[in-house]
């Protein structure tokens, strides 16, 4: 157990993809509040991208992700919604190899106290899919804050015990952030 105490801290190569009707990129708190929490804990940003709300496309740039070898984390924000239009969760569980079922499940709970009751409507989600982490959230920037604040700086950060997510996600090349 010793070698759980001297970790450090593993950079990851993180892509964020916002997904919205309405939204451009100068207007996207959400994911703008995502690349500054995650650059500030010292990842990297492998790409940032805004789709409108399409399955279809949704689904294409969450799989070239996955298999791209130097994306380890996919956070997507928006599109989890009960709109007609709302369809991220639907896009992306079925490139999902094993889904993190206790995600959805700390989201919805933390968030109880930004939102009360509101937070059942949520249909936050995570998986991993050939190496990568795949993470669904709301699309308010608020939500992002909480996904990021009260799970995801803890699970992306190998220091992080008794687990985190780092173990499980695909190495990097050797001149990358995990080299």
């Amino acid at each position: 157990m010793n070698h759980k105490a001297d970790a450090v801290f593993v950079p990851l190569n993180i892509a964020v993809l916002t997904v919205s009707d309405t939204r451009t990129l100068e207007t996207d708190t959400s994911g703008q509040l995502l690349v500054d929490r995650l650059t500030a804990a010292g990842h990297q940003l492998a790409e940032r991208v805004l789709l409108k709300d399409d399955l279809y496309k949704i689904r294409a740039k969450v799989a070239t992700w996955i298999a791209e070898d130097q994306v380890q984390v996919v956070v997507i924000t928006g599109g989890t919604g009960f709109t007609g239009r709302d369809s991220t969760p639907e896009a992306v569980a079925c490139l999902l190899d094993k889904q993190v079922d206790g995600f959805g499940e700390l989201f919805r709970q933390i968030s109880v106290a930004d939102i009360g009751t509101s937070t059942v409507q949520s249909r936050a989600l995570a998986g991993l899919a050939n190496g990568t982490l795949v993470c669904c959230l709301p699309g308010s920037t608020n939500a992002c804050r909480t996904a990021w604040d009260g799970i995801l700086a803890e699970q992306l950060d190998a220091r992080h015990r008794p687990c985190n997510f780092v173990p499980h996600l695909k190495s990097v090349g050797a001149c990358e952030s995990r080299g």
